[in-house]
């Protein structure tokens, strides 16, 4: 079971953090895997990290916000490699400001990076599935898609859309037999989240808030990601799997 074994997977957003974290998981899972990020130079580290755990995987540096990049990676991708089985839409940013405050590049940046990104890459990326009739398509989305708190107006809505977007794609593209589902997680210790966890304050409420009690690691959504891109989940569309600890059903 969840054996992916044969499958390639592109992760976006995968230069470090979940996007890195996921990556490793799947190819250890079976799967054949391409890190992007949009520089090169950060593509080639992950790889390099990679390869110090004995996984070989391939580079795909380009800017998933941009069309014609998206193109011309995807393309590129599938034909140096394989064609894509596993698309992750990963790549995400956080710009904070209050919403009366916030500018308006910050709105956009954070808009085109965490939604946007995925419908192009998506969209490019299933005409090959499509033809196939094959494919799992994994959005990360988060917690804040259903709960925001102040500050993250932009990244809220943005997540928010991803969630109605994996079930806009979920009710065109399932009778190709491809599955779309989303991943939410919850407060998970990275580079991202650092801030956050070393102010005493807000550590102590975001714990004090999760009824596990304590902050998730990026290693605990794999499973969830394994799962969602294997046979065992061929049934299973539109979904989104929140891996939060508890926070999202508790006051």
């Amino acid at each position: 079971m969840f054996d992916l074994s044969g499958k390639t997977a592109l992760v976006t957003g995968s230069g470090r953090g979940i996007g890195l974290v996921l990556a490793r998981g799947l190819a250890k899972a079976g799967a054949r895997v391409a890190v992007n990020d949009l520089r090169d130079d950060i593509v080639g580290a992950a790889r390099e990290t990679l390869r110090r755990d004995g996984i070989e995987a391939a580079g795909a540096a380009f800017d998933v916000t941009d069309r014609e990049a998206v193109r011309e990676g995807i393309d590129r991708l599938e034909r140096d490699v394989a064609p894509l089985d596993i698309l992750v839409n990963n790549a995400g940013i956080h710009r904070r400001a209050p919403l009366a405050e916030m500018s308006a590049e910050d709105w956009r940046l954070v808009i085109e990076t965490n939604l946007t990104s995925a419908f192009l890459v998506g969209q490019r990326a299933v005409r090959g599935m499509i033809a196939r009739r094959s494919g799992k398509i994994i959005n990360i989305c988060s917690l804040n898609c259903e709960l925001p708190r102040p500050s993250i107006g932009n990244y809220a809505a943005a997540k928010g859309g991803l969630v109605l977007l994996t079930r806009s794609m979920t009710v065109e593209w399932a009778r190709h037999n491809i599955q779309i589902n989303g991943i939410a997680p919850g407060y998970i210790l990275t580079e991202m989240t650092k801030p956050l966890y070393e102010d005493p304050e807000k550590n102590a409420w975001i714990i004090g808030r999760t009824p596990a009690e304590r902050w998730g690691r990026p290693e605990e959504l794999v499973g969830a990601a394994v799962f969602l891109a294997s046979a065992e989940a061929d049934f299973v569309n539109g979904h989104v799997l929140f891996v939060d600890g508890g926070m999202r059903v508790a006051l």
